[in-house]
């Protein structure tokens, strides 16, 4: 018996050794990367008031939360820990050599599960939101539950049977951790998920670990306020289209707003990025869902999503997805741009699949600061102001059933938005307590 009991002692403290050991190795590895989650591409910065503020490539890069290992390991030492994450959740980029021919440094990326798993954290399964835990299925697709071939760790799916997880899903965690990249638009259903999992966490006591990332759309704020009559999975909260705050700020809005089930709140816990400000560009190193390809289309999601709740292509379907709009319907001399959808990943079944579309391309457009009605409604004229035009999905959308009808009864885009100003006025000053950078 005593014999057992100094064998056991010598398992704990070995593992706790090995654990220290990984994590001691980890730091090493993140003090000599190049430390930038952000593309070395050149990007314009835009602010404000665009004076003073640094090119992107004279800044000090952005290290997103995931990377801040000294705040959050402690918080999962001994425990069960639950991962809600997908194919975004990653490290910072690690220097791990130098080309001999080029003398450029090579890097790789490292997915937030794989690594916690290497350093011995005792991670127990993994929660999938939409598109899935490797961010392959269509928008609305369900995503069923399953195993993640690498690590063998079960993944639950928060956009199948149900969205948020359920107590039996749950009673084998003692820690949640939230690592996923947001867009900054309402109807992106990451921040519905984020709503759901806290939810869950708040009703079983179990703390919850948000890992911040930049926003992307976090330069600006625009659009309708939500209506709760409106609500659903596209929008869930009283706030505009475009809610100018990281993942990380929107949790602590969530909380402290008491919209939680019965205005119950969560043990949460924010890590926050480093180097981020609202008013710099970020460049996404990997795309957030499968129609997001690149930082024009994320730019340009929260105006051309509109589209979606109406009979025109916002590109589904093609290789520009959310960088063009059209359809069969739309007057070839006034859009003399068309395009063909077909199948492809992400849009098995996209909207006017074979069939030939006239639109606009909007590749050259440059960075938006607020929301664009105005391909809207140009097009809702040029299909003749037919009501055919609008589906339901729109109210959803909009938030609102007000934005359809300002758009039938002839208002311009300068108009519609004058209504709006107040109640932006409003959510600025409450977004004002929950934000985490200037």
């Amino acid at each position: 018996m005593r014999r057992a009991m100094k064998n056991s002692k010598f398992t704990s403290d070995s593992m706790r050794l090995t654990f220290f050991k990984n994590t001691v190795l980890l730091f090493v590895l993140l003090v000599i990367s190049c430390g930038s989650n952000s593309n070395s591409e050149t990007d314009a910065v835009e602010v404000s008031e665009p004076t003073g503020i640094p090119s992107e490539k004279d800044r000090p890069p952005t290290i997103v939360g995931a990377n801040h290992l000294d705040k959050y390991l402690p918080l999962l030492r001994n425990k069960k820990v639950g991962i809600v994450a997908n194919q975004t959740s990653i490290f910072t980029k690690l220097r791990y050599r130098i080309d001999p021919q080029t003398g450029e440094t090579l890097t790789k990326e490292t997915h937030l599960v794989d690594s916690l798993v290497s350093l011995g954290v005792s991670v127990v399964k993994v929660f999938a939101p939409e598109h899935g835990f490797r961010g392959t299925a269509d928008a609305g697709e369900v995503v069923k539950d399953g195993v993640d071939t690498k690590t063998g760790l079960p993944i639950i799916s928060l956009y199948g049977k149900n969205k948020k997880p359920t107590p039996e899903q749950l009673n084998d965690v003692e820690v949640i951790i939230f690592d996923i990249q947001d867009v900054g638009a309402r109807f992106y259903t990451y921040i519905s998920s984020l709503h759901y999992v806290m939810e869950a966490c708040a009703e079983a006591n179990i703390p919850i670990i948000v890992l911040d990332r930049p926003n992307p759309n976090g330069h600006y704020v625009d659009g309708p306020i939500l209506e709760p009559e409106h609500a659903s999975f596209v929008g869930m909260h009283p706030v505009p289209v475009v809610h100018g705050m990281t993942i990380g700020e929107y949790a602590q809005m969530i909380n402290g707003e008491g919209w939680l089930n019965k205005g119950i709140t969560c043990n949460l816990t924010v890590v926050p990025a480093k180097g981020y400000s609202h008013k710099l560009s970020y460049n996404l190193p990997i795309k957030p869902s499968p129609n997001l390809p690149n930082k024009i289309a994320i730019n340009l999601y929260p105006s051309l999503c509109f589209f979606e709740g109406t009979l025109v292509s916002a590109g589904r379907g093609t290789n520009t997805q959310f960088q063009i709009f059209g359809a069969p319907s739309l007057s070839p001399q006034e859009y003399s741009y068309s395009f063909t959808p077909q199948s492809n990943e992400g849009a098995k079944y996209p909207k006017f699949k074979g069939e030939t579309c006239q639109g606009l391309d909007l590749r050259e457009t440059p960075r938006l600061d607020q929301l664009n009605l105005e391909w809207l409604i140009d097009a809702y004229v040029s299909h003749g102001k037919k009501k055919d035009f609008f589906n339901s999905f729109f109210t959803k959308l909009a938030g609102t059933t007000k934005l359809q009808e300002q758009i039938e009864q002839g208002y311009t885009y300068r108009e519609i938005r004058k209504t709006w100003i107040r109640d932006l006025q409003t959510y600025n000053q409450m977004r004002q307590q929950y934000l985490l950078y200037e």
